[in-house]
């Protein structure tokens, strides 16, 4: 039985309907769906501290997605369970594939190391927007970026 059939949590319920109505109407390939189903699953077992079956599912969810973009977020959020369980030097690795993938996690840092607020400004606010969508999908994970939204302005 899947995570979405057992979870009692009202958010995590609501979370689930919505996105298999949105699995159902987006025009995805079956194993697009099957990859989401496994890291919406791995995203409320990790927000219910249950990192040994969170990392599962991310990991079947890592075997079957090809985007790299998305790849990207699930290489970072087994990064945050490593972070989380004391493994800092795995968490490291994890954190630097996914920059690999999607270096748009860190050219708002670069553009400060270079002088250029405003284009830093432009990417921190394209962050934001990331991260409040995340946020609204697992609203009790990533408090680390929901003080950083509060501290910058960008939490509405």
């Amino acid at each position: 039985m899947t995570r979405s059939r057992i979870n009692g949590n009202f958010i995590d319920k609501t979370f689930t309907i919505v996105a298999n109505i949105l699995l159902r109407i987006i025009p995805t390939t079956s194993g697009e769906k099957e990859a989401f189903t496994y890291y919406r699953d791995g995203m409320s077992a990790q927000s219910e501290g249950n990192y040994a079956e969170a990392l599962q599912n991310y990991y079947e969810a890592m075997r079957l997605e090809i985007d790299p973009y998305d790849r990207s977020y699930i290489l970072y959020n087994i990064g945050l369970i490593h972070t989380s369980n004391g493994e800092h030097t795995k968490a490291l690795e994890y954190y630097f594939r996914a920059l690999e993938r999607n270096p748009f996690l860190h050219r708002g840092e670069q553009a400060i190391r270079q002088g250029d607020s405003e284009i830093a400004e432009s990417w921190f606010d394209q962050a934001a927007e990331y991260w409040k969508q995340a946020i609204a999908l697992t609203p009790g994970n990533y408090i680390e970026a929901q003080n950083w939204l509060k501290i910058t302005g960008r939490f509405e």
